[in-house]
C-alpha cells in the first residue's frame, strides 16, 4: 500500500496489473479491500487503481479523518487529484453505492478523463423522506462511533442467506464498518444525504453499465432503473440473489459483467 498527498489529505491507494486504467471506488464505511476479488480478476488485462475515500481506511489528515460535512465536489476533486498525482490521463471507473455517486459526479466534471463507467448499487437521488433516517445514522455514529451502525448496515447490505452461509466474508465487512472513523462516516453521509443529480446525469456521454442487486433494500433496482433510463445508451443488469454489496455476494456474476463491459 502507498499514500500520496492529494487535495489537503493523504490518500491510500493500491495499483495492480497492467493495461488500460480502471479506477475502483468503494461504498460508505468500506475501504479499498472491498474490491479484492474484482481487482484480482481485472489485473491480467487492466491496471486496477483502488483507493480509500476521504475519511475511510488509510485516507485522512496526518492524524485523523477530516471533520465536518463533505461534498461530492470535494470527493470528486480527491479523485481527480489522485489521478493527476499518478499521471493518469484517462480511466475506466467502477463505483459501488457511494462510489457510484462519485462516478456520476466524475463523469459530469471531467468527461475528457473517463472511458467507460460502471455504476453499481447506487442512486442519483436520495429521497427527501429518507433524510430523517440519515440523520439518525449520523447521530448514532457521532454518539457511538461506527460500531453503532454495524448491525443495521449489515442487515441492509447482505441477504439473510448469505449472512448465514458466509460468516467470514460478512465479518470482514463488519470490521471495515466498525473501523471507519466517525468523522469519515459523518462527512460522507452528509454528502450522500444531499444527493440529487438525476436532472444532470442525462449529460453523461461515457458508455455506462448500471448494476443492481435484485434484493437490495438500500438502493433498490428502481433507483438503478432511473439511472439507466436517464444516461443515454446506458445498460442495466440486475443480479439475482444479491443485496447491496453485490460484488461480495455474487462476485462471479459481478466481475464477469464488469470485465465483459470494459473489454467490449
Amino acid at each position: 500500500m502507498k499514500t500520496i498527498a492529494v487535495n489537503g489529505i493523504s490518500v491510500r491507494y493500491k495499483v495492480e496489473g497492467s493495461g488500460p486504467w480502471v479506477t475502483l471506488s468503494h461504498s460508505l464505511t468500506c475501504d479499498h479491500t472491498m474490491w479484492d476479488q474484482l481487482a484480482v480478476s481485472l489485473a491480467p488485462t487492466f491496471s486496477a487503481l483502488r483507493y480509500d475515500t476521504r475519511g475511510h481506511g488509510g485516507t485522512s489528515l496526518p492524524n485523523s479523518a477530516p471533520e465536518g460535512a463533505y461534498s461530492f465536489a470535494q470527493l470528486t476533486a480527491d479523485l481527480t487529484g489522485l489521478l493527476d498525482a499518478l499521471n493518469i490521463g484517462r480511466t475506466h471507473f467502477v463505483g459501488l453505492s457511494m462510489g457510484g455517486m462519485i462516478g456520476q459526479h466524475f463523469a459530469l466534471a471531467a468527461p475528457q478523463r473517463l472511458n467507460k463507467l460502471v455504476i453499481a448499487n447506487s442512486t442519483s437521488r436520495i429521497p427527501p423522506e429518507t433524510g430523517p433516517l440519515w440523520d439518525e445514522r449520523i447521530a448514532l455514529a457521532r454518539a457511538q462511533g461506527c460500531a453503532g451502525v454495524v448491525e443495521g448496515t449489515l442487515a441492509r447490505w447482505f441477504t439473510p442467506g448469505f449472512r448465514a452461509a458466509q460468516p467470514d466474508a460478512v465479518a470482514r465487512i463488519a470490521a471495515q464498518i466498525r473501523n471507519t472513523p466517525a468523522a469519515g462516516y459523518i462527512g460522507c453521509a452528509s454528502a450522500i444525504r444531499a444527493l440529487d443529480i438525476t436532472a444532470k446525469i442525462g449529460a453523461i456521454a461515457a458508455p455506462t453499465l448500471v448494476i443492481a442487486g435484485a434484493d437490495d433494500p438500500g438502493t433498490p433496482p428502481a433507483m438503478s432503473e432511473v439511472i439507466a433510463a436517464t444516461i443515454p445508451g446506458a445498460r442495466l443488469e440486475i443480479i439475482p440473489s444479491a443485496s447491496h454489496l453485490s460484488c461480495i455476494e455474487q462476485p462471479e456474476i459481478f466481475n464477469q459483467l464488469v470485465a465483459d463491459f470494459l473489454k467490449g
